[in-house]
């Protein structure tokens, strides 16, 4: 019996406004990879000329200008490396209509040749889904990180790698938590699906060393898992294993 490998690109974009059809154009995509809900470390990221000017309202939210873009690529120069990226894989976007919009009208631009992202990919928006989790309540990037206790105090600006990175365990964490505490290699990932599962007998010729947690780290941990009783709604998972 082999395990099922899915494999899932959590995606983010930054552009020089709201509306594709006024002509406004992508200038960065951030990708990070998650196989099997472990981040492998693997990731997509690029800064893109758009051939146009950025309005005012889109510099103050992300901080990118038209002089940074100056010398950087265009769509048109790396759609083949990002189409290889995330092609079969299923796209974790928030509020995934905005971002899949315009990388639909950056296609059609290109030609009928390279047809949409659904010709790519599967999408998973998670607005849809905290909306579904928290109905009633703010759901933004920025509120579900307080909501479940992840650290964005360096995002001062939006920023599309960074921004997914932080999806990325949103994400994890709204669905029941990351499932290792590592990344795992690239490697890994493509032995994953190859292997029969099984035990896998360790041999060491020095005894692993045990090392207790210490009371701030036991602090920690019940502070962790009230947060994840309020989230959850009731008990958590740890809770019915003790």
């Amino acid at each position: 019996m082999t395990q099922e490998v899915r494999r899932q690109v959590v995606l983010d974009t930054e552009t020089t406004g709201l509306e594709p059809e006024q002509g406004h154009k992508i200038i960065e995509i951030g990708c990070v990879e998650l196989v099997n809900r472990r981040l492998t470390g693997r990731h997509y990221h690029q800064y893109l000329q758009p051939d146009r000017e950025i309005d005012d309202g889109a510099i103050e939210v992300h901080g990118i200008t038209n002089e940074f873009l100056a010398d950087k690529p265009r769509f048109a120069d790396v759609v083949d490396d990002f189409l290889s990226f995330v092609d079969g894989a299923e796209l974790v976007i928030h509020n995934a209509p905005f971002d899949i919009g315009f990388l639909d009208w950056e296609l059609k631009s290109l030609g009928a040749g390279k047809g949409v992202m659904s010709d790519y990919c599967s999408v998973l928006d998670t607005l849809v889904l905290a909306r579904q989790i928290h109905p009633g309540q703010k759901n933004n990037l920025d509120a579900l990180c307080k909501r479940y206790a992840i650290d964005n105090s360096h995002r001062d600006l939006h920023g599309a790698l960074l921004d997914s990175e932080i999806l990325a365990d949103v994400y994890l964490m709204m669905t029941g938590g990351q499932t290792s505490l590592t990344l795992s290699s690239h490697q890994d990932y493509l032995n994953e699906g190859k292997e029969e599962l099984g035990v896998r007998r360790l041999t060491r010729s020095v005894p692993l060393k045990v090392v207790g947690a210490t009371d701030q780290e036991l602090s920690d941990h019940t502070a962790m898992l009230e947060t994840i009783r309020k989230a959850a709604g009731g008990e958590s998972l740890w809770d019915k294993l003790n």
